[in-house]
């Protein structure tokens, strides 16, 4: 029904814009629950029991998330009688709120419910989980001062080791891409403390690249790397396209997807943390090979050749060809 999802959607929107408009802990709170309420009947729209699946351990990591930022912001205000979002200075509520935003977001080490939650929804909600759910923590993140900076540290190098280990040995692609996210998310926190803005940046960039890659996906309609090996007589041009997304995803130079990753190591090399920034760029190398074997796959194999399957790309709608194209000239020309 058109109305509904217009009010999910609308639901959506309020939850991430009350995060980012609020400084007072139980406001940002509210717009967290609203989100995750609003994407709950989305993600289980098509009453198949895997989605459901997915829901339920969606929305219990989330509650759970949700319940401990609400915990640790009245703590905070137990301790030091305000609510102020940017002005955390007691050690104990920091810590617990920089882990209840880790948990939300899916930072390793509490990343074991995103490839579980992102497998079982089809492309669409995933997209939606992938990019506009990490908004409001985000936000959030960027806002508290002074997390001690072991944490991050901590939080980020285990998610981009989680993030390339996890991937290698996946043939469903909504997993492989839940573990690109951890990598993505992980090389995010490791920056926040130093340079927000670049941490903006990477955030900014990987959106781009998400989309567009989701998008490839969805318009060959296809969810393991079997069924990708197969593209090349569904979409022959979008084919040929693809692994520059791929590579764009794992950081390869001239594309966009280097950028970030570029100037954070730059960044971390400034701060005299060359041995996190050698181990960062070499976590990403993981990376990199599980989107180069999706690119072989997929480009490099000989395809079955089926005169019926080339006619469908002839015919594809505007209105999901218009924002790939967008979507995938940027992550691949932007830097």
């Amino acid at each position: 029904n058109p109305y509904i999802l217009a009010t999910l959607l609308f639901g959506l929107g309020l939850g991430t814009t009350i995060t980012f408009a609020s400084s007072h802990w139980l406001l940002a709170w509210m717009g967290l629950e609203i989100n995750t309420l609003a994407i709950i009947p989305l993600m289980a729209q098509h009453h198949h029991p895997r989605a459901v699946e997915a829901t339920t351990k969606y929305f219990l990591t989330q509650a759970t998330a949700a319940a401990m930022l609400l915990f640790a912001s009245t703590t905070n205000a137990w301790l030091t009688g305000q609510w102020d979002i940017q002005q955390m200075s007691h050690p104990f509520p920091l810590t617990l709120i920089t882990l209840a935003l880790a948990l939300k977001i899916g930072l390793a080490p509490m990343h074991t419910w995103l490839p579980e939650v992102l497998q079982g929804l089809d492309l669409t909600t995933g997209l939606v989980l992938s990019t506009w759910q990490k908004l409001a923590p985000f936000a959030l993140l960027l806002q508290i001062q002074n997390v001690n900076p072991t944490i991050l540290a901590t939080l980020g190098l285990a998610s981009t080791l989680v993030g390339g280990w996890g991937g290698l040995n996946q043939t469903q692609l909504r997993k492989v891409l839940a573990y690109s996210s951890i990598a993505h998310l992980g090389w995010m926190i490791l920056i926040l403390q130093y340079s927000p803005s670049l941490t903006l940046l990477a955030l900014l960039t990987y959106f781009v690249m998400t989309f567009s890659t989701f998008l490839v996906f969805k318009l060959n309609k296809s969810t393991s790397i079997n069924a990708l090996a197969i593209s090349w007589t569904k979409a022959p041009i979008l084919t040929s396209l693809t692994p520059l997304v791929l590579l764009s995803l794992g950081g390869l130079p001239p594309l966009t997807g280097f950028m970030p990753k570029w100037l954070i190591l730059q960044e971390l090399a400034k701060q005299d943390l060359a041995p996190l920034a050698t181990l960062a760029a070499l976590s990403a190398l993981l990376s990199l090979y599980f989107y180069l074997r999706i690119s072989y796959a997929m480009t490099l194999t000989m395809s079955p050749n089926n005169l019926t399957g080339l006619t469908p790309w002839r015919f594809s709608s505007p209105q999901l060809t218009l924002p790939l194209a967008i979507a995938t000239t940027a992550t691949i020309s932007l830097l």
